[in-house]
């Protein structure tokens, strides 16, 4: 099978690509010359000033995109030579660090981890774009309910078809990363069928949700305490995420104390 080669003098772009292409663990090879290419190379990954050297015609400039990602997404594209699938589905695990994958007639073609839930729609767009199909649906993991729903009606304007799935079985291995864990479950997610969503969906939190952040922020603080109802709130809204609401509470009392 054909691989990516890297070949730049660029070492800042150099850098970030191994970091992206060891982040996402798609295989590679480190071209030191571009005059005898290995035969296994399929497309190689340079810099737009040394475009031209490259005596290829599957070659992408990186630094020539809106982000790494952006240019690796296009390098597989290419790799693969597939223009246009028949079903994509696009997995979403949500949670405060969302995982997101995408599944092409079959085939796992990307999972990744996302920061916060805000930016879910984003990478969506973003393989929507690199990853053109006749038929696109989004399927999203049951769990997190407030996240969930936020992540939902960002993505409605999209004109997507949206699937509410019972992710329950969908955990992986405990020796894996949290974040690992995340994404592997979010490509388990888009293979599961579940119930359409027909409109924009509510954002109340219920008591519920509220205890279950404040026992969150109680455990990461070791029990020292836990932020209030109205800081919780605003987690689950996503004004803040956890941390920052932690440590806005932490600042509240030491002031408080003065």
């Amino acid at each position: 099978m054909k691989t990516l080669g890297v070949y730049t003098k660029d070492f800042s772009l150099y850098h970030d690509l191994l970091k992206v292409l060891g982040k996402r663990k798609i295989p590679y090879v480190s071209l030191s010359s571009i005059h005898h290419i290995p035969s296994r190379i399929g497309v190689i990954l340079t810099s737009n000033n040394e475009l031209h050297d490259v005596k290829s015609q599957k070659v992408i400039a990186a630094d020539a995109y809106d982000t790494i990602d952006h240019a690796v997404d296009l390098a597989l594209q290419m790799l693969i030579g597939k223009e246009l699938y028949s079903k994509v589905y696009i997995g979403i695990d949500p949670g405060d660090h969302p995982g997101v994958a995408i599944v092409g007639d079959d085939i796992l073609l990307q999972k990744t981890d996302v920061e916060n839930p805000e930016k879910v729609s984003d990478i969506v767009k973003r393989f929507l774009r690199e990853y053109p199909a006749i038929q696109t649906l989004i399927r999203i993991g049951h769990g997190s309910i407030i996240t969930r729903n936020r992540i939902i009606n960002s993505l409605i304007p999209l004109e997507i078809p949206i699937e509410i799935v019972d992710e329950t079985k969908t955990t992986s291995s405990q020796q894996t990363s949290r974040r690992e864990r995340d994404s592997e479950a979010a490509a388990s997610i888009a293979l599961i069928c579940g119930g359409k969503v027909q409109s924009r969906l509510p954002l109340e939190p219920t008591k519920g949700d509220i205890h279950n952040i404040q026992e969150r922020s109680r455990k990461l603080t070791n029990g020292r305490f836990s932020i209030s109802e109205k800081t919780a709130l605003d987690v689950l809204n996503g004004k803040i995420n956890l941390t920052e609401a932690i440590e806005l509470e932490k600042n509240t009392k030491k002031h408080k104390r003065l």
